[in-house]
């Protein structure tokens, strides 16, 4: 599933490092191999200028190509992503806890990071019995239409919603929440449950519960969600298991974070 939604500033007045970066954020989910005219156009930069820098990419390790005229994000970003801190120390502290989660429900089990308008998986345990996901880790997902998303969205205040307005509330499903005010009504009863639920809102057949995870002074800095089929998955009950980890998470994690 391509669940983003991007803007990109016009190439003028940018920096020659800006530019360079902008072509990693061409790339997303559901398209992770682009060709030279589609990642120039995404960006808005000519195709001699794209050119250029994905050559100095692909030399520093970055991108690699996958052929012909195509390129796709390669193995040296992944591994600089895990030496993150916050994003290690957070799965140190959420595995044992998504493993049990996962023994409880049988479903996938993930921990999620608020990344600006997204919701960003960091880490997720899974069994075969568990409903394959096109979502993998690494991936992110615009915040409105994800449980740890909404978990985000609730309790990131009024700046964070108002910027993901700003962006477009994209539609994915007949049911994916699209008008602000509905979205708003929606984040306050989060609020009040103390947990996200989504229902075929980003894919069809597919349901989701997310809980906060807290940590230095009562900020948000995660999320934990179930995920499984929409026909069978008991939300309510998974509530309450998702909800009761994610305060384990909280309690397990160092002071500094």
């Amino acid at each position: 599933m391509n669940g983003e939604t991007r803007q990109f500033a016009t190439p003028r007045s940018r920096s020659v490092l800006a530019r360079g970066l902008s072509l990693l954020d061409a790339f997303s989910t559901g398209e992770p191999e682009l060709t030279l005219a589609e990642i120039a156009k995404r960006t808005g930069l000519p195709k001699p200028t794209a050119h250029r820098l994905l050559g100095d990419l692909v030399e520093w390790g970055a991108v690699e190509k996958s052929g012909p005229g195509s390129y796709r994000l390669a193995t040296k970003l992944f591994w600089l992503g895990q030496l993150v801190p916050l994003h290690r120390v957070l799965r140190e502290a959420a595995l044992p806890h998504l493993e049990r989660l996962h023994e409880v429900s049988g479903e996938n089990v993930n921990l999620a990071v608020p990344d600006s308008v997204y919701s960003l998986f960091v880490e997720r345990v899974t069994g075969r019995d568990a409903m394959p996901l096109r979502v993998r880790v690494g991936a992110r997902m615009p915040a409105h239409c994800a449980a740890t998303g909404k978990v985000f969205l609730a309790w990131g205040g009024r700046e964070r919603l108002r910027q993901l307005v700003s962006v477009g509330l994209t539609r994915y499903t007949p049911r994916t929440i699209v008008l602000p005010g509905l979205l708003h009504r929606d984040l306050e009863r989060v609020k009040e449950r103390g947990v996200a639920f989504t229902y075929e809102e980003a894919e069809p057949g597919v349901a989701a519960v997310a809980a906060p995870v807290y940590g230095r002074g009562g900020r948000v800095v995660a999320a934990l969600s179930v995920t499984g089929r929409a026909q069978t998955l008991d939300l309510d009950r998974f509530g309450h298991a998702v909800r009761a980890a994610a305060t384990a998470v909280s309690e397990a994690l160092p002071s500094s974070v």
